[in-house]
């Protein structure tokens, strides 16, 4: 049965607050915090100051389909008005001019303003977020194809393809963590396509807690996955590929058994032991096919946490693949979803694209918080148009306030 969709029009526009949500989920003390930290101020005054241009990076994620300059004129609508009712004249500047301003940002402002403000936020009231007391996440990754130029194929490299051929694009791998009762993703790596997800993932896991209960897929299973997630203290919940094999030592009353997974020979020579874990088997019928599956889990004890109550949140929660369609498909929606010609300039855009996201779904969890439903009941791309539609109100500032860009 489908849940009824909520509007955020309904929840949130009419008690007159998202545009309060909207600054709370990217305030401008945090840009201008993580200029001063990137030493990313400008020295003169500008047509493109550096928190613009910060917001433009963002930007140009919510208005895919637009040209920059036309992002831009966007981003800018309510504060233009405004300063032909003074007599102002502000010129869009040239697409080089935005290129040049680009550059001069560079990428760490960006990392380090989403390092400072994506977390979790999902809170005990939250429809669906904890599971047996336990904050569920989800790892994941996702390849994007970005612009064939030398410097980008240098970077990032082409995927496979048969002798004689060449991939069309380039690639940039990404690797994900999110939370699944909100779609937040709370934090993210790049890295050139020839490194594989395996590699990456573990990175993630410094932002894993005991608390927590971390979900995987098939592709992401290994003994090293399995005990980084431990060291932390948090609790996991993942897939296993079908050459796998486990042997029981102890059948348990639902069904579920308890197995040793045994590190490879790389982790043995570290000094790495054997780890009990706990292997749930089941068959789903209702798919076109009858399709066995087999989750292992750190929560061994089958009387506090059922099999059946584990495996039908998997498949229920696994919510990351979810969370990489609104990237790649909802919020930005472009065939090559990478504007970017260079490799700095693509860091910065996945960065700002990521924010952006961050942006959406963190209003989105303000609204669903006020109406004491789940996050995952709002609409992705009706909030997105809320969004859109909203961002020119924030410009309506009193005269004496009103900023005016410089002429350099």
């Amino acid at each position: 049965m489908q849940l009824k969709e909520f509007s955020l029009v309904s929840l949130l526009i009419e008690s007159g607050e998202v545009l309060k949500a909207i600054e709370t989920a990217i305030p401008g003390e945090a840009i201008e915090q993580v200029l001063g930290q990137t030493d990313s101020r400008e020295t003169r005054k500008r047509k493109l100051p550096s928190h613009l241009v910060v917001c433009l990076v963002i930007a140009m994620n919510i208005w895919s389909s637009d040209s920059m300059r036309t992002v831009l004129k966007n981003l800018v609508k309510g504060l233009r008005e405004q300063w032909l009712k003074l007599g102002q004249y502000w010129r869009v500047p040239s697409p080089s001019s935005i290129t040049e301003a680009r550059q001069r940002l560079g990428c760490q402002t960006m990392s380090r303003l989403f390092y400072l403000l994506v977390r979790p936020l999902a809170t005990a009231e939250t429809p669906g977020a904890f599971l047996f007391g336990l904050r569920v996440m989800a790892a994941d990754g996702t390849v994007l194809d970005i612009p064939d130029t030398p410097a980008n194929a240098k970077v990032f490299g082409y995927p496979g393809s048969p002798k004689g051929t060449r991939a069309a694009f380039p690639k940039i791998r990404l690797v994900l963590l999110v939370e699944a009762g909100t779609h937040l993703i709370v934090d993210a790596l790049m890295c050139p396509y020839r490194i594989g997800e395996r590699v990456r993932v573990k990175k993630l896991l410094r932002s894993v807690t005991s608390g927590m209960l971390l979900m995987w897929d098939r592709g992401l299973h290994s003994y090293n996955m399995v005990q980084a997630t431990q060291k932390q203290g948090c609790h996991f919940l993942g897939r296993v590929p079908a050459n796998v094999k486990f042997v029981p030592e102890q059948i348990l009353d639902d069904g579920s058994y308890l197995a040793w997974i045994y590190p490879d020979g790389k982790s043995k020579k570290k000094g790495f032991s054997k780890i009990l874990l706990r292997v749930i088997e089941y068959t789903i019928e209702t798919e076109p096919e009858q399709k066995t599956y087999r989750l292992i889990t750190s929560l061994l004890n089958h009387q506090l946490y059922p099999a059946l109550v584990l495996a039908r949140e998997y498949h229920q929660r696994w919510e990351v693949e979810n969370t990489i369609d609104e990237l790649k498909t909802h919020l930005n929606g472009r065939k090559t979803p990478i504007r970017s010609l260079n490799p700095r300039e693509v860091i910065q855009e996945v960065y700002g694209w990521l924010l952006g996201h961050w942006a959406v779904r963190s209003l989105m969890c303000q609204a669903a918080q006020q109406a004491g439903i789940s996050p995952l009941r709002l609409g992705f791309t009706g909030t997105l148009k809320v969004i859109r539609a909203a961002i020119p109100e924030f410009q309506h500032t009193p005269t004496e306030q009103l900023p005016f860009f410089g002429h350099g």
